[in-house]
């Protein structure tokens, strides 16, 4: 074992950001990932001559100084081609009213609030200030939630008055923040801001945390902004991919973790690894980054393998994520309403509120003059494990047939435009990925459970790191991306050196 040795386990988003950032170091990273390609939520899949992102489909950060931005510059990689969404997305509330459309122009986005929820500017204007306040923290990569002399240090030098002042609401929640400005009656706003927060934070307004619930709401919005890139969301993998191999990291395809332990006499980790021909191989490092969801920490590391009884009993007892259903299909292009935009959200009771991406013509996903449409529905994992496989097909047919329905009649297609049609489940994403259950995103963003009050990167067991859609900020790209670099400054600030990703 290398003394300086680190191997990073989980080929998503953060699992590559992560070795990226440390082999941009010069450290010996090995990246270790279970599927045929890195991804994970953010990866594709390929059907004939259509490309389908397997989960996430659009991306923040991409801005300048934004997460992505950052750590593309950092990299020295050259940024990828994406278009700015504006609007970001069309929000119908199925009462019969016009879509709310989420434009970039903070202005006319004002505009478009004003016209469908009257009498809600105090509640606008709160939410505006708490973000501003949100992101200048951020700015300054505080670590949330600090374990240690050096991470407090860094989450104090962060602190701004603003800071200090949003900090006061930290137990409240989007919901307290309506009451607070009298906005508390209005049912339309109410189910507007439900299927917005719930897409990021797994939570409904009602138990999501009113700082991070601020900041969701303004991600549209300029200077920030949701992206649609040119390709697939692969780009941002095959990028960090080539930045790790280029600058000396290594990865392992198609190698699955199956047992973690402190080795022995407490020097480092032993990580115990099938390869693709079924044989058993064991690394040994100085540390290992877990960006897996940390509920699988407690089936890797059997009693015995080093973790301390009170944390495995929280790991044991955190939330269970929400699963998905999603319908992949594919049309003829002009089957579609024009000036389609390319993501819609629609309230519905069944098969539940559905959330659309479609492609542009060009951008990679289909042939000329078609298009892929990506429809996703929260569901609960339990519903879906355990079922016999004849009952599991004849449920899964039902809901394929449930989400079509509803997408032909929002859209006004017919059964015969369908060119493909397929569904994932929880049990198609466990399958995928990995995800204990199939479960897609991470830990809810409950007040209990936000910022200071989450799971910390820095794990009681030295030299074992967490970054991820369950660390601070929370799930997306950008999210997973900043909680990575989170985390690696942390570990080289215990090793005695700095890592600085300039703003």
């Amino acid at each position: 074992m290398a003394e300086d040795s680190i191997i990073v386990i989980g080929g998503g988003i953060a699992g590559l950001t992560a070795t990226a950032l440390l082999a941009k170091q010069g450290l010996p990273v090995t990246l270790v990932e279970a599927h045929h390609q890195p991804g994970g939520c953010a990866g594709t899949f390929r059907r004939g001559p259509y490309i389908f992102d397997v989960g996430a489909t659009q991306v923040a950060g991409l801005e300048p100084s934004g997460s992505h931005e950052r750590i593309y510059r950092h990299l020295n990689l050259p940024m990828p081609q994406a278009e700015l969404l504006n609007p970001a997305c069309a929000v119908d509330l199925a009462d019969g009213s016009q879509p709310i459309q989420l434009w970039h122009d903070p202005k006319r986005w004002e505009q478009e609030w004003r016209y469908h929820f009257p009498g809600s500017d105090a509640f606008w204007a709160l939410t505006t200030k708490l973000h501003q306040s949100n992101w200048g923290f951020a700015s300054h990569d505080p670590v949330v939630t600090p374990r240690n002399a050096w991470d407090l240090g860094q989450l104090l030098q962060a602190l701004r008055p603003a800071t200090l002042t949003s900090g006061l609401l930290s137990s409240l929640t989007v919901a307290d923040l309506l009451k607070l400005c009298g906005c508390a009656q209005d049912q339309r706003l109410r189910k507007f801001l439900d299927l917005q927060i719930k897409l990021y934070s797994q939570e409904p307004l009602d138990r999501t945390a009113a700082l991070y619930g601020a900041t969701v709401l303004q991600m549209a919005q300029a200077p920030l902004g949701l992206w649609h890139l040119q390709g697939s969301m692969q780009k941002l993998s095959d990028d960090l991919m080539h930045a790790l191999k280029r600058d000396g990291g290594q990865i392992l395809l198609r190698h699955r973790v199956v047992g973690l332990e402190v080795a022995e006499r407490g020097m480092g980790w032993t990580v115990s690894i099938k390869t693709p021909n079924g044989k058993a191989l064991e690394l040994t490092t100085a540390d290992v980054v877990f960006s897996l969801p940390p509920q699988c920490l407690s089936s890797l590391m059997p009693p015995g393998a080093g973790m301390p009884k009170a944390y495995r009993q929280r790991l044991v007892q955190l939330p269970q994520p929400s699963g998905a259903l999603v319908f992949y299909g594919a049309i003829d292009r002009s089957a579609l309403p024009k000036n389609c935009p390319v993501h819609l959200q629609r309230a519905s009771k069944t098969p539940g509120s559905l959330f659309l991406s479609i492609s542009r013509e060009g951008d990679g996903r289909a042939p000329a003059g078609q298009a892929t449409l990506i429809a996703s529905v929260f569901t609960a994992t339990a519903e879906w494990c355990g079922l016999t496989e004849s009952t599991y097909q004849e449920r899964k047919q039902m809901a394929l047939l449930a989400i079509r329905q509803t997408l032909e009649s929002w859209l006004d297609l017919a059964p015969e435009d369908w060119q493909h049609q397929e569904l994932a489940t929880p049990r198609s994403f466990a399958n995928w990925t990995g995800r204990p259950n199939g479960i897609v995103g991470g830990l809810g963003q409950h007040p209990s459970q936000f910022g200071p009050f989450g799971l910390a990167s820095r794990t009681p067991m030295r030299g074992l790191w967490l970054c991820g859609d369950s660390i601070h900020p929370g799930e997306g790209t950008a999210g997973v991306s900043i909680s990575a670099l989170m985390t690696c400054r942390q570990l080289m600030a215990q090793r005695g050196h700095q890592l600085r990703v300039a703003n």
